[in-house]
């Protein structure tokens, strides 16, 4: 039934922007009306009828090229493979489909940064891949596998992002990505209800974390879910953690110098950042984690046990809303509604950690690049945005998508979600993810592969910094 109602919207909405389009042949641009998709009655899983209102999505505006793009076909990969992400993605790519005629086949899969260093060692890329590090971006360009962006596609970007985001699709002055997807990281899940019930007040302090870690566990409770795991990339969990207390003790600047390798994993000020999550994470009591133990825990599993009461916090990005229930509220003051608070600061500075995807093309076709500059479109992120909302089932629902467009109309987003976006736009000191910006073999390989193993207990901080040092090209 769920893929009935995701083919029912894409033909809904495949079937607006066609309508929307111009049929006028001496026209060179076409217009991008808003349109609004009428009530649509569609199977629901119980077997009756579900009454689903198609949010509002605009038709991205397209330039008619000299050869009819009509027939040709574009491969999209990446790492978003739930229904959700994976089904707003193709459903968003299938509105452009329908204006140009260009087949537009979005893949998904959780190890696809492995899979594509193998897809380009052998010579058959997809045409554009989702890349979720700047880093492995900036390797494929530096090889020369990857493209530069053309003027056109490139113009259209700079009108729709800041160049606070295009700067990390930036290879050494020349533009190979489009960033596609923002995402704050500084966050930690909670519910408000059980917060109150319980007599706990937010932490506006590190220390004063540890102390609610302490008393939940004098309680009887758990204060934590964790999960590390993520198929090839298990351990990229603790790297995020590591992030923001490299940020929280130390502030920007030495955060750029540890990024750069300017400052080593080996140097005390690392090991110590490593030592003291760990020492939290190790706490009796201290960690629920649904898979048996830390590394073996599904990074995505920790969302119902947080709905059902099984921990109090879990801190994860803006993004892990895809990975609470269907239905789940969010921050409308009922009982089982989730909310976020701000991973509380060390010093008096609060810095916020930031990360999220970019696009980038292996090969040079008028379709590729006509697909390339509909993702460099507001458009892009406001129809993505309300189709992934509508998958997680609307009515105010957190549908786990942000995009950095600016030119959005940021109606179809959340009270809760406008506030992540006004956060990423407002704060002072915004870093992005430091594993993603590392070169692939660290960013992407030791700091992962050792950082599990330093959490396993196999490993000391000592050294498995040092293996992570010496990995570094």
């Amino acid at each position: 039934m769920k893929q009935f109602k995701w083919l029912l919207l894409v033909v809904v909405f495949a079937m607006l922007a066609a309508a929307c389009g111009n049929d006028d042949a001496d026209d060179t641009t076409t217009a991008a009306p808003e349109t609004t998709a009428a009530t649509t009655a569609a199977p629901s899983d119980d077997g009756g009828t579900d009454t689903t209102a198609a949010p509002e999505t605009t038709a991205a505006p397209t330039t008619e090229p000299e050869v009819s793009l009509e027939g040709t076909k574009v491969t999209v990969f990446g790492p978003e493979e739930t229904e959700a992400e994976a089904g707003s993605q193709q459903a968003a790519l299938n509105l452009f489909a329908a204006q140009t005629g260009i087949e537009i086949v979005y893949t998904g899969a959780r190890d696809a940064s492995d899979q594509i260093n193998a897809q380009v060692a052998g010579g058959n890329p997809p045409d554009i891949f989702v890349f979720p590090q700047p880093g492995k971006l900036a390797d494929f360009a530096r090889q020369g596998a990857l493209l530069p962006l053309p003027d056109a596609v490139l113009a259209t970007m700079n009108d729709n992002h800041t160049e606070a985001w295009t700067a990390f699709g930036n290879v050494d002055g020349t533009q190979f990505g489009i960033p596609t997807k923002a995402d704050l990281k500084s966050l930690v899940w909670y519910q408000p209800a059980r917060f109150a019930a319980a007599g706990y007040d937010i932490p506006q302090t590190w220390d004063e974390l540890k102390a609610l870690t302490d008393q939940i566990i004098a309680d009887g409770e758990t204060p934590w879910c964790v999960g590390i795991e993520s198929g090839a990339a298990t351990g990229w969990p603790f790297t995020d953690w590591v992030e923001e207390m490299m940020l929280r003790y130390y502030g920007g600047d030495v955060y750029d110098q540890w990024v750069a390798n300017e400052l080593k994993f080996s140097d005390p000020m690392v090991i110590d950042v490593f030592n003291e999550i760990k020492a939290l994470w190790d706490i009796d009591g201290a960690v629920y984690a649904a898979g048996g133990s830390i590394a073996s825990t599904a990074f995505g599993d920790n969302g119902e046990p947080l709905v059902n009461g099984d921990c109090y916090m879990h801190r994860q990005a803006s993004f892990f809303s895809a990975f609470f229930p269907e239905g789940t509220p969010a921050a409308d003051g009922s009982e089982g509604a989730i909310d976020v608070f701000y991973f509380p600061p060390v010093t008096d500075e609060k810095p916020v950690l930031g990360a999220g995807t970019l696009v980038g093309a292996f090969r040079d076709a008028p379709e590729v690049w006509a697909v390339m500059e509909y993702f460099a479109t507001s458009e892009y992120g406001q129809n993505r945005q309300s189709l992934q909302a509508l998958a997680k089932g609307g009515g105010g629902v957190l549908s786990g998508y942000l995009s950095p467009a600016t030119n959005q109309d940021f109606s179809v987003y959340t009270p809760l979600e406008q506030s992540f976006l006004d956060i990423l736009a407002t704060a002072d000191v915004v870093r992005f993810d430091g594993s993603d910006l590392m070169p692939t073999a660290v960013g992407a390989g030791t700091f992962w592969t050792e950082g599990t193993s330093f959490v396993n207990g196999q490993l000391t901080a000592e050294e498995a910094t040092a293996a992570i040092d010496a990995s570094w090209p």
